[in-house]
């Protein structure tokens, strides 16, 4: 900065050295403020930025992830947002998570009724059913926590393992 000074405040040591002093402290703003386009696109962000677009997203990342897959999950966070309670919408979270080892099977049923007391015809249900391969345990109680917090509050659902 202090080369962008007049040249008359150029000559004073106190003024190009407090100019110099504000350049090294503002130069990594600067270098953010130009990269910004790149910290907010989930394939351009560094990894440590990631986590908190995730969060400003909504969006909770498993450790455990691989880096590419963390991206992934992010690039799609405000579509799978519009899906929530779907079964669409955790068909493709349980893709994202567990790369295509889930099946989610919907009753497709829904609950309406003129009178509180009266029984559905119908009681609407999920099942979800997973080939578990070398899947963890911790892994699968982290499917368990993404179905639960994914589906309708109000839907009962199972998890069944396969193979």
């Amino acid at each position: 900065m202090a080369a962008l000074l007049p040249a008359v405040l150029q000559e004073d040591p106190v003024l190009t050295g407090l100019t110099t002093g504000l350049d090294e402290v503002l130069a990594p703003a600067y270098v953010a403020l130009d990269c910004l386009d790149a910290y907010l696109d989930p394939g351009l962000a560094p990894a440590d930025f990631l986590a908190r677009l995730a969060a400003w997203l909504g969006v909770t990342l498993d450790e455990s992830w691989a880096d590419d897959q963390r991206r992934e999950v992010v690039r799609h966070a405000v579509e799978l947002h519009g899906m929530r309670g779907t079964a669409r919408g955790l068909r493709w979270q349980l893709e994202l998570a567990i790369q295509g080892r889930a099946e989610v099977v919907d009753s497709g049923s829904a609950r309406w009724s003129s009178t509180p007391t009266s029984p559905a015809p119908v009681e609407p249900s999920l099942v979800v059913r997973i080939r578990r391969g070398s899947m963890s345990d911790t892994e699968l109680a982290a499917v368990r926590d993404l179905v639960a917090g994914a589906k309708p509050a109000h839907v009962p659902h199972r998890i069944e393992l396969v193979g």
